[in-house]
């Protein structure tokens, strides 16, 4: 298993994560097998999205504020209930297929971390590469 590590710099943004994810594929030896990515955060997630135009990344960023209101009336003692449920919504795991050393991602898709209650000084990605 590996852990990668690195800061965010807003309190809500996205991050296109493929590149690392591929690159730590490639260290790892496996030429066929899968690939599980996992976020240890309640306030952040990992998911996959379309990685072409940076305009649908803020355009998913309003949606989820729309959906989700920041001062809305939770239950939640602490001041982040949104960023948890955003979280929560995007979800924390995915699992991907690997063929060739490569992470079989559709023609638009990428791998995504997402912030939710940021800035923080360190954000961690976990991924496990198995071989099949």
């Amino acid at each position: 298993m590996v852990t990668l590590t690195f800061p965010s710099s807003h309190k809500t943004q996205l991050t296109d994560i493929t590149v690392e994810m591929q690159e730590e594929v490639i260290k790892s030896g496996v030429k066929d097998g899968t690939c599980t990515i996992f976020v240890p955060h309640t306030t952040a997630s990992v998911f996959l999205f379309e990685n072409q135009d940076p305009n649908l990344r803020r355009d998913l960023l309003s949606a989820l504020k729309k959906r989700v209101e920041m001062d809305g009336e939770y239950s939640h003692t602490g001041d982040n209930a949104a960023a948890h449920l955003k979280s929560a919504m995007m979800g924390g795991t995915i699992t991907l297929f690997v063929e060739d050393a490569k992470l079989v991602l559709g023609k638009w898709q990428g791998v995504f971390f997402g912030e939710f209650d940021g800035p923080r000084q360190e954000r961690k990605v976990m991924m496990k590469v198995s071989a099949h």
